[in-house]
């Protein structure tokens, strides 16, 4: 039976940017995927500059809309408009962006194979075994998970969650008149239920609305998703898609690697806590592992997790935790130029979230923010249309 150098579990944005990493190195590299490509994947869609850089010298993005304006409301009031002289963010099809980054694999020289669910993984010190769906078994000097945060290898590793969120959404199909209104424009609204917010994200012929809250808000988070299209004139629009699904984000010392698995992307827990962002930490991470794995030194990739995203992490914890509290403030002070600073240069990639936090009127801001007292959220819906 053959043993692959590297065997990665799931092709999506971290497991093929493993599989680009290690296969252009020169190593063995096997892709596992249980759908099969282009495949439909519940997901915003939108890049940030942090994405269009990680992958600026390996696809062409396929992109349906570039942001100049944004608009931002506190559940559905208080609406204000900034726009930017330069895009914010590139709107994407999932299916298109991840079945171009399959190819690139592929083309660095990995192996892919679809429609391949893999239900358990065991090691020893001197390899890996996928037991497969069918039964078959696959084996590997070395294992990345890239198989979302309830996979096999997240089980395998351990990982552990400190935040887990109810994401809602749907694709609409959407005429003339409502992609002209939406067309460069993004819409994200501070919702009812703490730490929740929904959107609004143009991709020329349809329109990806959601909205997304903690777990166990199950029923709260399905009003604001009804009242958040009503209120914009949406509800009659019928669905291409209409799914959900939880993000899981890692408690600070969960591990990352067991033995010869390492784990990246959802199945890690690598993602911002506050805007919930987790394609540039999946394409990130993903690399990571598949450089650490050619480099022969896994290790090497808990290391630069930790040195590259995990402060990021923290910082959109605070961040989190203070929009938890005071959404109406924290609404406020992105309507200030620093404010509405600190989430343009976040959106471009041309500063991550520790090093924004690290800015004089941020901190200032935030320090004022987490001395104030929390107070209650309203729940009452609107009917002011975006």
């Amino acid at each position: 039976m053959i043993i692959w150098d590297l065997v990665i579990v799931g092709a999506g944005p971290a497991g093929l940017s493993a599989a680009h990493a290690a296969a252009r190195a020169g190593v063995r590299t096997l892709v596992l995927e249980r759908a099969t490509h282009p495949r439909y994947k519940t997901c915003g869609g939108g890049l940030i500059g942090t994405s269009l850089a990680e992958v600026a010298e390996r696809i062409d993005v396929p992109v349906h809309d570039r942001v100049d304006r944004v608009t931002f409301t506190r559940d559905g009031r208080r609406g204000f408009t900034r726009r930017h002289p330069e895009p914010l963010v590139s709107m994407i099809r999932r299916e298109e962006f991840d079945h171009r980054l399959r190819s690139a694999a592929v083309a660095a020289g990995a192996e892919v194979r679809e429609g391949v669910a893999v239900r358990a993984v065991e090691q020893d010190p001197d390899e890996v075994r996928l037991r497969l769906a069918d039964g078959d078994t696959v084996r590997a000097r070395a294992v990345i998970g890239a198989d979302g945060s309830s996979g096999a290898t997240a089980r395998h590793v351990g990982v552990a969650h400190r935040q887990v969120d109810l994401g809602l959404e749907v694709e609409l199909p959407v005429p003339p008149a409502e992609q002209e209104r939406w067309r460069g424009r993004l819409l994200l609204d501070w919702g009812p239920v703490p730490g929740s917010y929904a959107w609004v994200f143009p991709k020329g012929d349809r329109l990806t609305v959601g909205v997304i809250s903690a777990r166990g808000e199950g029923e709260r988070t399905r009003a604001y998703l009804r009242d958040f299209l009503a209120r914009l004139g949406l509800s009659e629009l019928t669905p291409e898609h209409d799914s959900g699904h939880l993000t899981r984000c890692r408690t600070e010392d969960s591990p990352l690697r067991r033995g010869r698995v390492l784990v990246a992307g959802d199945a890690a827990g690598l993602l911002e806590p506050w805007s919930r962002e987790g394609i540039s930490f999946a394409l990130r991470s993903g690399r990571l592992a598949g450089e650490a794995v050619a480099g022969g030194d896994p290790g090497a990739y808990e290391r630069e997790v930790n040195r590259r995203l995990v402060p990021e992490m923290r910082a959109g914890r605070r961040l989190l935790e203070i929009f938890e509290r005071r959404p109406d403030v924290f609404h406020a002070l992105l309507a200030t130029p620093p404010g509405w600073r600190m989430f343009a240069r976040f959106c471009q990639g041309r500063a991550s979230f520790d090093q924004v936090l690290t800015r004089r009127p941020v901190r200032a801001g935030l320090a004022l923010l987490e001395r104030l007292p929390a107070r209650p959220v309203r729940s009452e819906s609107r009917s002011v249309r975006a």
